[in-house]
């Protein structure tokens, strides 16, 4: 079974034995990240697979040589703020997906930004025994090692079951946050929900979302933009949105370990600058 991740403007990608041996066509042509960091002002098929090329020869993303020790990618990716979360203490672990391993459980917090600190939109995966090893390694605990599978609510069970009361974990399908919030009450458990990965979810299904989470990316997302109500915003362009309470405190939080200046202000949220956003919105 191959692997399948969606990066760059939603771009599906094949890698196989860690060769691209399939690439889409964007979904979105336009992402200001990527127009930042790489200079992209139109993403295409051949920019996606260069991108993926690049991440495989860098830090061996979907090999053996896998690196899970990682610095931080972005200020405010939902991976950097978990490894605050767990760094402070406010976090007892971290429910995520990381390729080859599938669902992984950690209190690490190096780890955590390790396997996600460059991790797109995750779809399928298979065992890859080097990644495995190093998460274990570093005392992350991998769901099934077999298959590789992805299953955040039964990953979330598991680090219940561990001892673990206050847990983040991400979700990309709305249907899983609101499974994880009756969760959350069946077993008195203290969850930090963070949706990723929302591009192209109809607006029931994003509507889902702000009902059951904590935090929310935005990624290039129109019903994100359209029905978010957040207590507080990271950025203007592809914004991340805390939605209760305890979600706002940890991006507070990790705003603590942001080494660039920052300016604290209050307004009417959300800010989205037209001029800013990815195009098209999706």
């Amino acid at each position: 079974m191959p692997h399948i991740i969606e990066l760059v403007g939603k771009t599906r990608v094949v890698v196989k034995d860690g060769k691209v041996v399939e690439v889409g066509e964007p979904e979105v042509k336009y992402c200001p990240i990527f127009a930042k960091l790489r200079g992209l002002e139109t993403i295409t098929s051949d920019d996606v697979k260069k991108n993926m090329e690049f991440r495989i020869s860098d830090f061996g993303m979907f090999t053996d040589k896998r690196r899970l020790e990682l610095e931080d990618f972005v200020g405010f990716g939902a991976s950097e703020i978990m490894m605050t979360g767990l760094s402070r203490g406010l976090l007892d672990a971290t429910v995520t997906a990381c390729e080859g391993a599938g669902t992984v459980i950690s209190s690490n917090p190096t780890l955590v930004q390790g396997m996600g600190g460059r991790m797109s939109g995750l779809v399928e995966t298979e065992p890859i025994e080097g990644i495995i090893k190093g998460i274990t390694e570093r005392e992350g605990i991998v769901l099934d090692p077999s298959t590789a599978i992805m299953d955040s609510v039964a990953g979330v069970k598991k680090a219940a079951e561990l001892g673990h009361k206050k847990i983040a974990v991400t979700v990309a399908i709305p249907t899983t946050a609101k499974e994880l919030r009756a969760l959350e009450k069946e077993l008195g458990l203290d969850l930090i929900i963070i949706a990723v990965h929302v591009t192209s979810l109809s607006k029931e299904d994003v509507q889902t979302i702000m009902n059951n989470t904590d935090i929310t990316t935005s990624c290039a997302s129109k019903y994100v933009r359209e029905l978010v109500k957040p207590l507080a915003q990271v950025g203007t362009a592809v914004p991340l949105f805390a939605l209760t309470q305890k979600g706002k405190e940890l991006v507070i939080e990790r705003a603590k370990d942001i080494q660039a200046p920052l300016l604290i202000n209050t307004q009417a949220l959300p800010s989205l600058p037209e001029e800013k956003q990815p195009r098209e919105l999706k």
